[in-house]
């Protein structure tokens, strides 16, 4: 290789490098560590360091633990005895609360017990509080992480009992799937299966191969958790209806009394929903024995999030239908957790409410920690929640209460740090098809307010089909009619813009101009005579015009708008009269003859025009009748023109 050549090769180099984004490997990753004593094991995570948020509390892990044996704790450090010999596989699952990084990575580990030094060993402790039945999860759902869902059945019979367990994910009101099932872990055999959940009204075989019976006169009831439930083949189809997935898994042999828990793995996908006050759900049913129809049902709710936030704030008015929402009520959900050194005795959440909500419909659907109302013109004695209702405020507070701090002194549960205050509003009477945006500032005891995220509630676009007939105007046009009727097609009761699209169909009758030709003729004995051809011509045709407007609503009653248009004559007829007149000699004083002749021309699709359009509209301007008047300029002919029309709009 040449000198210049290498220096040129060695400097490109490094110019290459320079220039190159050297992308980030390294992952944050928590190891399993534990101390074994035959089989009685305390564990402890290894884990990064936290990377604080400027402004935010202090960061701080929470875990969940996968002991290997079906038990589960949210301890940072669990002590665990296991019954049995045996190797276990453990996992962990660390969410990182206020830390600018990602969650750690964890791996599993087996744990070898090969000897039984400690009896006092416990059962998976039983569901008192969830009547048999529970869903957790470890954390709520980031794009493309991972969260662990752990299911809970408790056999309450006082027999032996087999039955199955649903789990419905991924809704059908979301235009992507939201998550990925990626793992399962079962420890007391269960096994998976497959169902046709859509046959619910054709059970072909009677083998109970379908979940349904062969009935279809069962109304489908609206979703609620339930303490027990009758009619399983309607919760089966309405949870299809509602979700996309399911995964289905049967158990046999539950004693009296035992308590089984079921993991699964979640990957959120790429295209979740990124709406941070959106919430989404699963939903689990657990049928206890599958020889009979009771069951019980459990929605799962979880909040879109961007980081693991504990104090938080959601609203399940993502999408509303516009027509259907004044009498729907909008639920809103205010999460706290306290995390200082000590107990907070007072916790004040000072609440943003839109005004289009009627605040005289405001009512509390539930809350943690579970208190009483306050007596209203006294001072509480014991522990109850507060509500003030101001004219732009809901202020709850919550006196008289212990939530423990998550670095108090020997609280392990980190759940019993965590509260919140869900309720739900009503539409005012007059409420406009806008966004809003509503948050909380909490207060803990006398320490500075925390603000969460903002919970929004839209409304979808909705359809709005309106009819319209009128007159059009072509003032250089002779004897000139034109009405027509159409349609258009616009956004449901839109507050300020939005976008319109009309078909019109218009019946146009005129008479273009009269022309006058005159012609000398020599006849055949040499004598001059003048020839005059007069030429009317009458037009009528069928038009097709296609505005595309962008429009405005001033107020209730007046909109304006602009906007292009084409229009095309799909049909057109033209009907000449001629009229030739002849003459004795080459002047006009003495007509000798006098002869008629009609044409008539047919054409379609022909006279393609183009222009813009200004628009005004008077009466009601988002939903129902008005008037309207619009000019229309035509960029290839100067046949401008104007057009008066009525329109109602539903």
């Amino acid at each position: 290789m040449k000198p210049q050549l290498s220096i040129f090769f060695i400097l490109f180099s490094i110019f290459s490098i320079g220039q190159t984004k050297v992308k980030d490997t390294i992952t944050r990753r928590a190891n399993i560590g534990f101390i074994q004593n035959g089989n009685a094991v305390s564990f402890k995570p290894e884990t990064p360091p936290l990377i604080p948020i400027a402004g935010a509390p202090k960061p701080s892990f929470s875990y969940l633990w996968e002991l290997g044996d079906g038990h589960y704790s949210k301890e940072a450090e669990p002590k665990h005895v296991y019954k049995n010999k045996g190797t276990y596989t453990t996992r962990l699952a660390v969410t990182n609360n206020y830390d600018n990084g990602k969650p750690p990575a964890t791996r599993p580990k087996k744990v070898a017990v090969n000897d039984i030094t400690d009896t006092n060993y416990k059962d998976i402790a039983s569901i008192a509080d969830q009547n048999g039945f529970a869903i957790l999860k470890n954390c709520d759902p980031i794009p493309e992480q991972e969260m662990v869902v752990v299911v809970s059945y408790q056999n309450l019979e006082n027999y032996v009992s087999s039955g199955k367990l649903y789990l419905f994910y991924n809704e059908k009101q979301f235009k992507h799937n939201n998550f990925e099932l990626s793992d399962f872990r079962t420890y007391a055999n269960e096994r998976e299966i497959k169902e046709n959940l859509v046959a619910s009204v054709n059970d072909l075989d009677d083998s109970n191969n379908y979940v349904a019976s062969a009935e279809n006169s069962f109304k489908l009831k609206k979703y609620r958790n339930t303490t027990t439930e009758e009619d399983l083949d309607a919760s089966l189809l309405d949870a299809n209806k509602t979700y996309h997935n399911v995964s289905v898994l049967e158990f046999d042999d539950a004693n009296p009394g035992e308590t089984r828990n079921v993991f699964y793995t979640f990957k959120t996908t790429p295209e979740m929903i990124k709406d941070t006050s959106a919430t989404v759900t699963m939903r689990g049913i657990f049928v206890p024995n599958r020889s009979y129809k009771n069951h019980k049902i459990k929605n799962l709710e979880m909040e879109i999030v961007t980081s693991h936030d504990p104090n938080k704030m959601g609203s399940n008015g993502r999408f509303m239908n516009y027509r259907l929402v004044r009498f729907k009520r909008v639920n809103f959900k205010t999460r706290f957790q306290n995390n200082g050194e000590g107990p907070a005795r007072k916790i004040r959440l000072e609440t943003d409410v839109p005004d289009m909500f009627d605040k005289k419909t405001f009512q509390i659907e539930s809350m943690y920690p579970e208190c009483p109302i306050c007596p209203k013109g006294e001072e509480p004695t014991v522990s109850c929640l507060d509500t003030i209702i101001k004219q732009k405020q809901i202020i709850f507070t919550f006196k008289n209460i212990y939530l423990p701090g998550t670095e108090q002194k020997n609280v392990h549960e980190k759940d019993s740090t965590k509260g919140f205050v869900k309720y739900s509003m009503k539409f005012g009477e007059d409420f406009h098809k806008v966004k809003t945006k509503s948050r909380t500032s909490i207060i803990f005891d006398k320490n500075e307010p925390i603000i969460t995220n903002y919970a929004t509630t839209r409304f979808l676009p909705g359809i709005s089909i309106g009819v319209k007939a009128g007159y059009n105007f072509y003032p250089d046009l002779d004897k000139s009619t034109s009405y027509f009727v159409g349609a258009t097609l616009s956004p449901f009761k839109s507050y300020r813009f939005y976008w319109q699209v009309e078909w019109v169909n218009a019946l146009n009758q005129y008479n273009s101009a009269v022309t006058v030709v005159d012609q000398i003729n020599t006849n055949a004995n040499g004598v001059r005579q003048l020839i005059r051809t007069t030429t009317a011509t009458e037009n009528k045709n069928i038009n097709w015009e296609i505005p595309v407007l962008i429009r405005y609503n001033i107020n209730n009653y007046i909109g304006i708008g602009a906007g292009i248009q084409a229009n095309i004559n799909v049909s057109q007829e033209q009907n000449q009269n001629l009229t030739i007149d002849t003459y004795e000699g080459d002047k006009e004083n003495f007509l000798i003859g006098t002869k008629t002749e009609t044409n008539n021309i047919k054409t379609s699709f022909t006279d393609f025009k183009t222009g813009l359009l200004f628009d005004l509209t008077a009466g009601f301007a988002r939903i129902g009748p008005s008037l309207g008047a619009r000019y229309v300029i035509n960029f290839e002919q100067n046949l401008n023109y104007f057009q008066v029309y009525g329109i109602w709009k539903f």
